[in-house]
């Protein structure tokens, strides 16, 4: 057997906070490494504190993504979660395309200034008291803007470099540029994760036959679109990997929704309201691509009460 691949869940605002990293890593499980959404500022607010702290995150290993270009607020929250929470890792977010993010030149934006981009990471580097992974795109409009990229990118200790090898104005479309990736492989001296459209085994495969030096893989939707993925994956490495069979994939869902109601219950403002947001959210992926229970989704979709859910989610069977 093929030593294994590293499994990671990307952050993703909105779905993935504590509550769902809980009640995935409870029910799934099989993540290497979970990083949050991101935070920012100089100040963190309760929600982010409650979102990154310890006790929220007992048995898995997570890593807080910042978002900034400001080198005070990158040392304030580094220097907080070194001293307060214990944590040895930060991972600076260098991918986000959303447009009033990049409007700021933060995430992806922070690509178009590389010059800054550098002095930045000169800054950090200097004076940070915990280790320090990227999240980047290989540039803002163009591939040629990845050689320069890269060049920065390789002149610091980074703990690990998490490639998505799109440009921001791909934003989530577009052919994956594998040649920009293949670049990376074949120079960088870091520990390299790809990021990117993993949504089967098959993706999965052909990724790590591609590029054999990649040391882990970081999977987002794909992984709210099927929650089995990681068990998949796993088992098409190891074939004595646990496999959940068919007739059991339903339940199991199931549990792991009413976990995840019961939690956001216990613990989000907005009651039943803001639960309900949370769990149609998770329906716009888990029923992305399924004409099987269309009509289902829409009674979801339409649902203002917890019991109007209930009657809707217990008319779908999932395989």
């Amino acid at each position: 057997m093929q030593d294994m691949i590293k499994l990671y869940m990307a952050p993703m605002e909105g779905p993935t906070g504590y509550v769902f990293r809980n009640a995935f890593n409870e029910v799934f499980g099989g993540i290497d490494r979970y990083f949050t959404p991101f935070v920012t500022g100089l100040n963190l607010g309760d929600k982010e504190k409650r979102d990154i702290c310890p006790k929220n995150n007992a048995g898995m290993d997570v890593v807080t993504q910042i978002l900034t270009r400001r080198t005070d607020e990158f040392l304030s929250v580094a220097n907080f979660i070194h001293d307060e929470y214990g944590y040895e890792r930060i991972n600076i977010n260098l991918g986000c395309p959303s447009g009033t993010v990049v409007s700021r030149n933060r995430g992806a934006g922070f690509l178009a200034i590389p010059d800054e981009l550098d002095r930045f990471l000169y800054e950090i580097f200097e004076k940070s008291p915990i280790k320090i992974s990227l999240k980047t795109r290989i540039g803002v409009e163009s591939t040629d803007e990845w050689d320069r990229l890269l060049s920065i990118y390789e002149k610091y200790p980074l703990d690990e470099l998490i490639i998505h090898p799109r440009l921001r104005t791909d934003f989530y479309k577009n052919e994956i540029k594998t040649e920009t990736f293949k670049k990376a492989c074949e120079i960088s001296k870091h520990s390299l994760c790809y990021n990117g459209d993993i949504n089967t085994t098959e993706d999965f495969k052909r990724v790590t036959d591609e590029f054999t030096n990649i040391d882990a893989v970081m999977i987002g939707r794909g992984l709210l679109k099927n929650p089995f993925l990681i068990e998949e994956i796993r088992h098409s490495v190891d074939e004595s990997a646990p496999l959940t069979p068919p007739d059991e994939r339903d339940k199991k869902v199931k549990d792991f929704l009413r976990l995840l109601e019961k939690n956001y219950l216990a613990s989000m403002p907005g009651g039943e309201k803001n639960t309900l947001a949370k769990l149609k959210e998770l329906w716009v992926y888990l029923g992305e691509g399924r004409t099987d229970f269309k009509r289902a989704l829409k009674e979801i979709k339409k649902a203002r009460y917890l019991d109007e859910y209930h009657a809707a989610m217990s008319t779908v069977v999932i395989r």
